[in-house]
């Protein structure tokens, strides 16, 4: 067997207890909550993995009660940092932010990057029906842009469509979907361009954002003033932006996303423990992408 050479990143891990807080708020259950590190470890193994880059799953089914926001996220953030300093070599960690505690979100950057000396952060393609690229984010993004950070993100569905399909599961649409508004909030707010030093890693091979790459860039030069906010064209924007290989490991979708940026699809994630990196890697080279993936 190959030595591990792979760097995954989109790995979820779940402390204890987040997933005392998330069952405590009724939205527990499901692969994540059944995590172990001798799990995450074996996966790693089968699937060539050198070192994971840590993210959580997100909480914000506990986070509208605002108590103890700050706290949850230290503590986690904490767990995360302790399984890097116990697995030399094998864990980074892409910090979470108390995201609706824009001071406390500040603050746990501080702490995440001097402190903990975190690889990145971990936001999520929308929190309230707030999108990426919103001013709300703004004082986030430049701090972040300030240290060049690596900003790792993942869709949720947004409040405004939970449920629009009866009978199936948010994620199955959604969460390709949502990915795309982020992107597209970022490049036609601006900020994408206000915030250039920051580096968007994004999910699921950019969600749709590739195969409706043609609508945004004619929306860039047909509407009134957006030109301005993607100077560079929307192209060259998507082409500055990192995608991560979850759930694409076959032909179809990302057979957009190889057209659309130069050496795709940028970085290996194969959404472990819903997924897992032997399977990512082998859709990888049955689509093609041989290149040691």
């Amino acid at each position: 067997m190959a030595a591990p050479h792979r760097i995954d990143v989109h790995h979820h891990v779940t402390p204890p207890s987040l997933v005392a807080e998330k069952m405590r708020a009724g939205a527990g259950g499901g692969p994540t909550y059944a995590w172990s590190i001798g799990k995450t470890l074996d996966d790693m193994e089968k699937g060539g993995v050198r070192a994971a880059i840590i993210s959580l799953p997100h909480p914000i089914g506990v986070w509208p009660d605002q108590k103890n926001t700050r706290g949850l996220t230290r503590e986690w953030n904490d767990y995360v940092a302790r399984l890097a300093q116990d697995h030399p070599g094998r864990f980074g960690q892409f910090a979470m932010l108390p995201i609706l505690d824009i001071d406390g979100a500040l603050r746990e950057i501080e702490y995440a990057y001097d402190v903990l000396k975190a690889d990145g952060v971990n936001l999520m393609t929308n929190i309230g029906d707030k999108w990426l690229g919103d001013p709300y984010y703004d004082p986030i993004f430049a701090e972040l842009d300030r240290r060049r950070a690596v900003v790792y993100t993942h869709p949720d569905a947004p409040d405004c469509t939970r449920g629009v399909l009866p009978g199936i599961r948010d994620s199955v649409i959604e969460f390709g979907t949502d990915t795309t508004r982020a992107i597209t909030r970022l490049l036609f707010s601006g900020a994408a361009m206000r915030f250039g030093n920051i580096r968007w890693i994004f999910s699921h091979a950019g969600g749709t954002a590739p195969f409706l790459a043609e609508r945004l860039i004619r929306y860039a030069e047909t509407e009134k003033g957006m030109k301005k906010r993607v100077p560079d064209g929307v192209v060259a924007y998507l082409r500055r932006f990192y995608y991560d290989t979850a759930q694409a490991g076959h032909p179809w979708g990302p057979a957009s996303l190889t057209r659309l940026v130069e050496d795709p699809p940028n970085v290996f994630g194969p959404d472990f423990p819903l997924r897992n990196p032997a399977g990512n890697a082998k859709g990888l080279r049955g689509f093609g992408l041989s290149r040691r993936r």
